[in-house]
């Protein structure tokens, strides 16, 4: 396996598990705006236990798919305001 690989995967497993920690819905609870919240960091817990099964399986490519795709919804719930993230650092692009 390349080195490049696994190094990149490792970079995006904890890029997407420290942005999980850092991200919180932007509405108050039971609004339309919070329940997409909830949605978009639904959406990334299930990626990063995918990504993480799959580097369990020694599948590195999948791996770092699934944490990409992860990290995928936060940013776009970040980008469109569902999500309350960290202006400062590297965990998002916004």
């Amino acid at each position: 396996m390349p080195a490049d690989l696994e190094e990149k995967t490792d970079r995006y497993e904890r890029l997407l598990a420290d942005a999980l920690d850092t991200a919180e819905p932007a509405g108050d609870d039971g609004t339309p705006l919070a329940e997409a919240a909830e949605e978009c960091l639904e959406m990334a817990r299930s990626y990063l236990e995918d990504g993480r099964h799959f580097r369990e399986e020694d599948d590195r490519v999948n791996a770092l798919a699934s944490f990409s795709y992860g990290h995928g919804w936060l940013d776009a719930g970040a980008r469109i305001g569902v999500l309350s993230v960290p202006q400062e650092g590297h965990l998002f692009t916004v």
